[in-house]
């Protein structure tokens, strides 16, 4: 069985993502300990609400040193929502512009959408060749609860290193619903509120750990 910790930096709703992970066959541990972050097969990383005070509670913990020296060892990671948009290069809400982790390049901005936040049910466009989404119907809907994201991808897709997976929904205007990249895979929606569907995509990341 796989061991994941959960990291635990006051943002993210862990109990649930603790029980979804658990349904899908792992053992889980809810935790801010710097150690055993790090020595974890996968590292699950929440995030609910704005994006500069999660990463000042990311920062408190060395969250974000946590998922660099991770990935620089191939370790996985899996961001959820706005666990995700931290891992970009910045993130602008209300006209104030935060550093993230760097991780990749681009902002996390406001959906130019009617009605804000993009609360609900909706689709996604996965790459045909996707490991999170195998085995998932293209109609398959995900559970949404956000007002900002990445409306668009700067990383350089041709060279010799493998171009990441990008998945997309539209609400207002395509956003980044999900991107698989080596050892750092993330999702916008939430798997933990996504029912099956959601389950089955928790399974395929930790089905790849081994």
């Amino acid at each position: 069985m796989q061991r994941l910790a959960l990291l635990d930096y006051g943002s993210g709703n862990l109990r649930s993502a603790q029980r979804a992970l658990e349904r899908a066959g792992a053992d889980v541990e809810i935790t801010a300990d710097f150690e055993t972050a790090i020595n974890a097969d996968g590292l699950v990383v929440p995030g609910v609400g704005a994006f500069a005070a999660c990463m000042q509670g990311l920062k408190a913990v060395r969250g974000d040193r946590i998922i660099g020296r991770r990935l620089a060892g191939g370790r996985p990671v899996l961001g959820i929502c706005v666990g995700m948009q931290i891992l970009f290069e910045h993130g602008v809400e209300h006209g104030i512009d935060t550093d993230g982790c760097g991780e990749w390049p681009g902002s996390v901005t406001r959906l130019a959408a009617p009605v804000l936040p993009h609360m609900g049910w909706n689709t996604v466009t996965a790459p045909a060749d996707s490991t999170l989404f195998a085995g998932i119907d293209e109609d398959a809907r995900f559970y949404f609860v956000h007002s900002y994201g990445v409306q668009t991808w700067d990383m350089a897709s041709d060279g010799p290193l493998v171009a990441p997976k990008l998945t997309w929904s539209d609400h207002g205007g395509r956003f980044l619903a999900a991107v698989e990249n080596g050892p750092l895979s993330a999702t916008q929606f939430h798997p933990e509120k996504s029912g099956d569907v959601g389950a089955q995509l928790l399974a395929n990341w930790i089905g790849g750990l081994s």
